[in-house]
């Protein structure tokens, strides 16, 4: 009898030995069914997990089981900065249950047979199935956005193509859909991507299942082809937070729409530094041509900074320097903007400037970048709106107008809305003005318009133009 005790003291040892993996920290606390299972498909998608099967060797096999399972959980851990217990506490859970890219975190011989790169710098792409989630004009204007993002930080030229042959091919699909990697239906898994190769090597699938947006409700079809395509061009995940390549998809995140240090250092050691000297050589604008026209203007510190391509005009506000003129490269003075800029608008009661490319804007304080905000969409715009041509605000109002197309929108900053009743037609509420504008900016109680060539002095009291000179002039020109 007494044999038979310390038998079954063993085997309860052994089997808490088998659990004790799966035991939340805290001690009242209890997994929801389905938590143990939900962590044992995530570790075997994305850390290897290789639970060995039950037999008649009894506890031992279990033990090896539970053994590896707390391995992995701390693997899991290690990975994402939280606390190594190799317990599924809640953050670990909560981590597990989040979308993401369908890319394993650690090697894995499906996705990573080697460590290749493009050979060829200039990389064609096809979209191979769109999604009805949206019109094939905002797919392709999300692909190309983030292509650009990776094209800006690396001598890479992408193009667009229409035939399979393409190095990279892109498409929406459901469930199993032909590469062993089923998808998972809503949340979880939005997509995965093969590394640089043959065949299916350098693709991209998107989980058709998933709400596809350009920045509403649903997930931001721009920022997971961005990461994704991180994976095209080589580049595993990262354990930055704050990285592109992070696997986690972010609800609302800025970080999702600009490139973080460590991406920008991964792709930079895959494929160099862009030829920026070069560049700048070959694109520094002629600015007294007769032809020239801005891309953005604002005023920053006392400063009338304009915008053409990658490059930048400081012109002072103070009458004693009026002619003092400085230029450069825009990440001279904004290291961390290297996209050309496409609208700006200062906000001087609060010393910011917000500078604007594509779907993407920045905050700005003294010339210098203090934090990427996110995407467009956060300031209320539709989806079918990509970008901003012009903005200014108007301090008087509290009020910002955005010039998109021939129709302007406008946001009040108090409220941090757009007010009813927008978009309008340039034409029917701004007389005098041309029907787009390409920069604006405000000085001394005037509205500053720049359209082509010319630069239209507003005044928003009178509501009507008061000069017209030609837009270079502001260079000295």
């Amino acid at each position: 009898m007494e044999l038979l005790r310390m038998w079954i003291l063993v085997l309860g040892s052994l089997i808490l030995v088998e659990i004790s993996w799966s035991r939340p920290i805290g001690e009242n606390q209890q997994l929801i069914p389905g938590d143990v299972e939900l962590a044992k498909s995530y570790l075997r998608t994305f850390y290897t997990l290789s639970l060995e099967g039950r037999d008649n060797r009894g506890p031992t096999r279990r033990i090896r089981s539970a053994s590896t399972m707390e391995e992995k959980v701390r693997e899991m851990q290690n990975f994402f900065g939280l606390r190594e217990t190799g317990i599924l506490d809640s953050n670990t859970l909560d981590v597990m249950k989040k979308p993401r890219c369908g890319v394993p975190d650690v090697d894995n011989y499906s996705f990573y047979p080697y460590q290749p790169k493009w050979k060829n710098h200039t990389i064609s792409y096809m979209i191979a199935k769109y999604t009805p989630d949206m019109s094939r004009e905002n797919v392709e204007k999300s692909f190309n956005l983030a292509l650009k993002m990776w094209s800006d930080a690396a001598p890479l030229t992408f193009i667009k193509v229409n035939h399979s042959k393409a190095d990279i091919v892109l498409s929406f699909a459901r469930r199993a859909h032909g590469d062993f990697s089923s998808f998972d239906g809503p949340g979880g898994v939005l997509a995965h991507a093969f590394q640089p190769g043959q065949g299916m090597g350098g693709d991209v699938h998107f989980d058709e299942d998933e709400t596809w947006t350009t920045g509403g409700q649903g997930y931001s079809l721009f920022a997971v082809a961005a990461h994704e395509l991180g994976h095209s061009l080589g580049l595993t995940h990262s354990r930055d937070p704050s990285a592109v390549m992070f696997p986690n998809y972010r609800h609302h995140s800025s970080k999702q729409y600009t490139l973080s240090m460590d991406d920008i250092l991964g792709i930079q050691i895959l494929y160099g530094k862009p030829k920026k000297d070069a560049e700048t050589r070959s694109t520094v604008p002629k600015k007294c041509d007769p032809r020239f026209f801005f891309d953005a203007a604002a005023v920053i510190q006392n400063e009338i900074v304009l915008f053409k391509n990658r490059f930048m005009w400081m012109r002072t506000t103070k009458s004693t320097y009026w002619n003092r003129l400085r230029e450069g490269h825009i990440t001279t003075y904004l290291p961390d903007i290297s996209s050309p800029v496409d609208a700006a608008y200062d906000i001087a009661a609060k010393g910011v400037a917000y500078l604007f490319a594509g779907h993407k804007y920045w905050v700005v304080q003294q010339l210098k970048t203090r934090s990427t905000a996110g995407n467009i969409s956060e300031f209320g715009f539709p989806p079918s709106v990509g970008q901003v041509d012009a903005a200014v605000h108007v301090a008087e109002y509290g009020k910002t107008i955005f010039f998109i197309g021939q129709l302007y929108y406008r946001y009040d900053e108090h409220k941090s809305q757009m007010d009813p009743g927008f978009p309008r037609f340039i034409q029917s509420d701004w007389r005098g003005i041309p029907r787009r504008i390409d920069a604006a900016f405000k000085l001394n109680g005037s509205i500053f318009l720049l359209s082509g060539t010319k630069s239209y002095q507003y005044d928003f009291r009178q509501k009507r133009v008061v000069n017209i000179i030609a837009g270079n002039s502001w260079l000295g020109c």
